[in-house]
């Protein structure tokens, strides 16, 4: 998979934007809030539909225009794709592939699969199990459409029975709903939990090496799933947490509340393990993650890398850098010391300034 170029037309701070990038590594770099970042987000919006800021449609959307356009054009697997995208602020999104409108966001997911990775990510292994689930999901809905329609009923799911043990408290009547709801749930919420499972799975089969080689063949990592229960006892709980669930007015028990553990020579690494080593951790995911994408899709994934190097020791930038392989990279930066001064390879340099971007080589 390759972007051959991307344009924008009032997304963030971009009024008009076209960028032809290169199929190895692409640089943009250059000062804070400048609008590199906001290059990637728009490559990860078409890839998922979603940002991974959290930022909703309205808010992607320059100040001064009611809706923003992304097109890119593709090469896979020797042809050309073409997705365009229309964001509006009081409406749902537009979506078109090869110039066809599609109706399901939804069936989007897959034709451009990206790895993105932020400072941010680097706090996965420490941070609270909503990240580490958002990671898997995240990674799942790109590689899985049917664990994207689980997912969201699940959501759905969960949410409408959220509103009924709210409105229990105020007519007694709505309880005798629950259990329609309740039955939903165990449904989608058994799957999600399956799908899961086989996910770290299949991810551990690679996590494992590319780890024992990152931290200098010293450690072993496995990531553990640690669902709040198991797919057997999700009915069983659900009925049995129903006092429960109505005096607190949510739903305690169920995937939503699952989490994950990333164990490196039997230490937890979030519990104990040392700054560097939880750095370590993540990058070994963010790379295990490409090859797992390569594995299912028998397709490579572009690698979108916002400003991590600055995060990273030399040792580890190293290893990134020299392990990215043939895979398309786009990269920004504040500088080009650590590519120049490393004698990292680079193929085009953009420089971004108040949202232009000027090639450089």
């Amino acid at each position: 998979m390759i972007i051959k170029s991307l344009e924008l037309e009032n997304f963030r701070n971009y009024e008009n934007l076209n960028i032809e990038f290169d199929q190895g590594v692409n640089i943009l770099y250059g000062d804070n809030a400048q609008g590199k970042t906001n290059i990637l987000e728009a490559i990860y919006v078409l890839s998922t539909t979603k940002s991974h800021k959290g930022s909703k449609d309205k808010e992607i959307v320059n100040f001064n225009a009611d809706e923003a356009h992304i097109k890119a054009y593709l090469d896979k697997e020797g042809l050309e794709r073409r997705i365009d995208m229309h964001l509006r602020k009081n409406k749902t999104k537009g979506i078109a592939i090869d110039k066809v409108r599609i109706k399901k966001a939804a069936e989007l997911l897959g034709l451009l699969n990206v790895v993105f990775f932020s400072p941010e990510d680097l706090s996965i292994i420490k941070d609270s199990p909503s990240e580490r689930r958002k990671f898997c999901d995240r990674e799942l809905c790109q590689l899985d459409q049917n664990y994207l329609y689980d997912l969201m009923q699940y959501n759905k799911v969960i949410n409408q029975r959220n509103k009924i043990l709210k409105e229990i408290s105020f007519n007694k009547d709505y309880r005798e709903m629950l259990s329609v709801w309740d039955m939903q749930l165990t449904v989608y919420g058994k799957k999600i939990i399956d799908r899961r499972a086989k996910f770290v799975d299949e991810l551990n089969e690679i996590l494992s090496d590319v780890h024992y080689k990152l931290s200098g063949k010293r450690e072993h990592m496995v990531m553990n799933y640690i669902p709040y229960c198991t797919m057997d006892q999700l009915e069983d709980i659900t009925k049995a947490n129903i006092e429960k669930d109505i005096r607190l007015k949510m739903t305690c028990a169920g995937p939503h509340k699952d989490d994950f553990s990333f164990i490196s020579n039997d230490i937890d690494l979030r519990s104990y393990g040392s700054q560097g080593q939880q750095r370590t951790a993540a990058l070994s995911l963010k790379l295990s993650e490409i090859e797992i994408v390569k594995k299912i899709t028998r397709d490579k994934p572009v690698l979108l890398l916002d400003d991590v190097l600055s995060e990273l020791d030399s040792n580890r930038q190293n290893f990134l850098l020299n392990n990215i392989g043939d895979i398309q990279t786009i990269i920004t930066c504040t500088g080009l010391e650590d590519f120049v001064n490393n004698r990292f390879k680079y193929d085009k340099i953009f420089k971004v300034t108040e949202g232009r971007v000027n090639k450089e080589n």
